[in-house]
């Protein structure tokens, strides 16, 4: 009976019909290049390019332009698919923009592309396009998802044909889709025809006729005698078994207890396949910062943006220890409002994953240079678009406050500049990058037994001749960080060499006061640059002296007089750190 109704159902499975979903359609084609480059000194109205999908239908599509970040200088007829320019580019030289195109026909799947957008300068020469991480990377729902030993898959490219508007180089998402079906023929109808003449093909040629052997029956009949003798057999070993587990429980507890001392779980790392990559946020000799999703991370379900740290290909077993013992200052520190907080790591296989919440900002350094175009259009960009006295304050008044937190953990951090600083959208400063931090609780003192290149123009005299460095040390770098926030992110000791600068402040030279800044905020600069570190005050000297100035209704940076010419940029200077 068994064997016989085992049959029949098979016998009804295989001549049944399969019908594919209703009203099933697969999305058409979307062309669109990746990588948008636009000149500062393009107009408005310019045209970027131009996103072209295959209609599926009598529907017409519509295309957008969506953005997760501030607004862009960038729009999209939803109509044509043409991208222009529809914001002056002239304040924006250098700046990148992350985008996602849109296209959607109502019927088929919408698809939602990620591009990226630069603006050059006058001369439209493009920027270096940054190599990946030493980990590699492929393509996952138009971001990157970090696959260790996995090959990059080649992008596939289209060129415009004659008589066509030429299209740049472009990614084409698609998908496979059947064969096309005669005019005069229904897709539904088509697929029934093809599943059923791929089925009678198969029965054809794996039996000769409908019958069923009479053999087929007896040997069903035998197969699932032996399923129950067996089922039997392991039901009564399980049984006689039981006691047996039962005895071993407290050895096999004992012993898991051992292990679990011997090799503990690390609260910090994170599932590397749980990470997305998607673009470079910074980068410097041997490291660099990507922006990432990660799915699942902090104690949140779902994505959350996260910035990952990593070492290029280059790094020497030097920096690779580096990044470990920034990441071991940053597991012990605990959290603070203005210090950037660690979320995870990766450090089970090479490369090391440092996993950092997301400032979207970016550097202090380069906010406050941007500020300097905005500040001439305060009138026509409304005020939150540039800074004020009050804001320069409070940016130093939190920087020393996370500071303060982290001299009471015993952390000195040897690197403290504005670049070194990030903001966010709230314009919360962050104490960030502990590449060169050590923890000193111990000692108070750290002195330095390696070469490498130095901030030079932040660094005391005692850490610049005798390689000490202590939190006093960190003072003095905290007044050159003032009186960087006060000139807008300025080059200190401008037009003066390294060797000149090191001479300077051994014999006693200090910052000049700025013009525009009032002598009550100098007087906190010059303060942290006294000679003996001992006459140097605390952090929390530092942060109780800036709340003060905040307290009153005075204008200590008079950015009306802010003298343009008079500060300037340095770039690029061998040997140091800027």
């Amino acid at each position: 009976m068994l064997a016989a109704w085992i049959l029949t159902g098979c016998l009804c499975l295989a001549s049944s019909d399969l019908q594919l979903p209703p009203g099933f359609n697969l999305p058409a084609i979307t062309q669109v290049a990746r990588n948008w480059y636009v000149m500062s000194s393009d107009p408005i109205g310019s045209i970027v390019t131009r996103v072209t999908r295959e209609r599926t239908g009598k529907q017409n599509v519509t295309f957008g332009l969506e953005t997760g970040g501030p607004p862009t200088p960038f729009a999209i007829d939803p109509h044509t698919g043409v991208v222009f320019v529809n914001d002056t580019l002239a304040d924006k030289e250098s700046k990148s923009y992350s985008l996602w195109v849109t296209a959607d026909d109502g019927v088929s799947l919408p698809q939602r592309t990620e591009v990226f957008a630069t603006v050059t300068d006058a001369s439209g020469a493009r920027p270096k396009v940054p190599s990946p991480p030493a980990f590699a990377i492929s393509n996952y729902n138009t971001a990157m998802t970090l696959q260790p030993n996995f090959p990059l898959p080649p992008q596939s490219t289209t060129k415009a044909t004659e008589g066509t508007e030429k299209v740049p180089e472009t990614t084409v998402i698609t998908t496979l889709s059947p064969p096309k079906p005669p005019a005069d023929v229904p897709l539904q109808e088509t697929n029934k025809v093809g599943i059923k003449q791929m089925k009678n093909n198969t029965n054809e040629e794996t039996r000769p006729s409908n019958e069923v052997p009479l053999t087929v029956i007896p040997l069903v009949a035998i197969g699932a005698l032996i399923a129950i003798v067996a089922g039997v057999i392991i039901f009564v070993w399980k049984k006689r078994h039981v006691k047996g587990k039962k005895s071993t429980k407290d050895d096999m507890i004992s012993e898991e207890t051992t292990i679990s001392k011997e090799d503990p779980i690390d609260e910090w790392e994170f599932p590397r396949h749980h990470l997305k990559i998607f673009n470079i946020v910074g980068e410097g000799a041997f490291g660099q910062v990507w922006r990432a999703q990660a799915v699942d991370i902090d104690g949140k379900k779902g994505e959350q943006t996260v910035a990952v740290k990593t070492l290029k290909g280059n790094a020497s077993e030097k920096e690779k220890t580096d990044l470990l013992q920034e990441l071991a200052v940053m597991k012990s520190l605990g959290t603070h409002p203005n210090v950037v907080r660690l979320i995870g790591c990766c450090t089970e296989k090479e490369p090391t994953l440092v996993i950092m919440e997301f400032v979207s900002l970016g550097k202090l350094q380069q906010f406050l240079r941007d500020s300097r175009a905005e500040r001439h259009y305060g009138n026509t960009h409304g005020g939150s678009r540039f800074l004020t006295s009050r804001d320069l304050t409070h940016f130093a008044f939190q920087v020393a406050r996370g500071m303060d937190f982290l001299s009471s953990k015993g952390i000195i951090h040897r690197d403290l500049a504005a670049r070194n600083v990030l903001i966010t959208d709230e314009r919360t400063c962050k104490v960030a990058d502990f590449g060169f931090a050590r923890d000193v609780a111990g000692t108070h003192v750290y002195e330095r037994k390696s070469d490498g290149r130095l901030p030079i123009r932040w660094m005391a005299p005692e850490s610049l001749y005798d390689d000490i460095f202590s939190v006093k040390s960190d003072i003095w770098s905290f007044g050159v960080l003032l009186w960087e926030i006060v000139t807008l992110g300025s080059t200190p000791y401008p037009g003066l060499s390294a060797g000149d600068v090191m001479r300077k402040v051994r014999d006693g030279h200090r910052l000049d006061k700025p013009e525009h800044c009032r002598r009550e905020l100098y007087n906190i600069m010059y303060y942290c640059w006294e000679a003996e570190p001992s006459s140097r005050p605390e952090f929390k000297e530092i942060v109780g002296m800036l709340e003060r100035l905040l307290c009153t209704e005075m204008d200590y940076i008079e950015l009306e007089r802010f003298p343009d010419h008079s500060y300037y940029n340095v770039q690029h200077l061998d040997g140091e750190k800027l």
